[in-house]
């Protein structure tokens, strides 16, 4: 008789941004893979190689009027009536079907690459998971709810700089609040809980003793995700939002840096 396993494996997305296929970025990619697969069922948008479109064009999001004068959103329409580019809508099935996404890239003048930036654009698009209201409360399905709750997401990013430069009082802004747009504005705001970001400074001054080291450290992480929590943001439905949606005067008082809505600060 034959046995069956039952057993389901998670599935990710590793969403990967860097042209060059020699590389630190392709290393540590080639090796974090390996090990995510080793436990996961793995998609790959690899951006580059696939040539995907960043670019969110005017024939997309122009809104015309409706019949009675009203204004048509085409992008946020697109979502529904099934009018998404064939593209667009694959990347958006592979985060649903994701329990973990991983985005990999180098830290370009404080930000990802343009192609990131444009899948992000047109994947995320207008109200994908997002433009529902929670009945109970009559909130936006945002910031920690809608279609992607419950997912965790992994960054992976190089860095330049050295961890001083980009720590807490480094002349460059410390990492957290320069990727806070990505991690809290992008992932929390659909649903997704992110990870501590995982950073490799110095990127461009590391010898070939330094470049193991960190896809070691890497891999490492990778391997043991499913032990760790992931960053705990403050929730659109906690009560702790109020006109404006600004954060209560009781909470964090005085406090106007970015880590107030982290649910870890007082």
């Amino acid at each position: 008789m034959a046995i069956h396993d039952d057993t389901v494996r998670p599935q990710a997305l590793y969403v990967y941004a860097h042209p060059e296929a020699v590389s630190l970025n392709r290393q540590l990619f080639d090796a974090a893979l390996a090990e995510l697969e080793r436990t996961h069922t793995v998609e790959v948008s690899d951006l580059y190689a696939m040539g995907f479109e960043p670019l969110l064009g005017p024939g997309d999001v122009a809104a015309q009027r409706n019949a009675d004068g009203t204004f048509l959103d085409r992008w946020l329409a697109a979502q529904h009536d099934g009018t998404l580019p064939d593209d667009v809508r694959a990347e958006q099935r592979k985060l649903v079907d994701a329990d973990l996404i991983v985005l990999q890239f180098p830290l370009w003048w404080y930000g990802v690459p343009a192609v990131l930036k444009g899948w992000i654009d047109r994947v995320f698009g207008a109200g994908f998971g997002t433009d529902g209201v929670d009945e109970a409360t009559g909130l936006p399905t945002r910031y920690g709810a809608g279609l992607l709750a419950g997912k965790r997401a992994l960054v992976v990013v190089t860095v330049g700089e050295d961890e001083r430069t980009m720590g807490a009082r480094g002349l460059s802004g410390d990492l957290d609040s320069v990727l806070f747009g990505l991690r809290h504005g992008t992932l929390f705001y659909s649903g997704i809980d992110p990870y501590e970001t995982h950073a490799v400074f110095d990127a461009d001054g590391l010898d070939a003793d330094g470049v193991a080291r960190e896809v070691t450290r890497l891999t490492e992480r990778i391997a043991g995700l499913g032990s760790e929590e992931p960053v705990r943001y403050r929730t659109l439905a906690s009560g702790e939002y109020r006109t404006g949606r600004a954060l209560r005067a009781d909470i964090a008082p005085g406090r106007t840096d970015l880590g107030i809505h982290r649910t870890d600060v007082g």
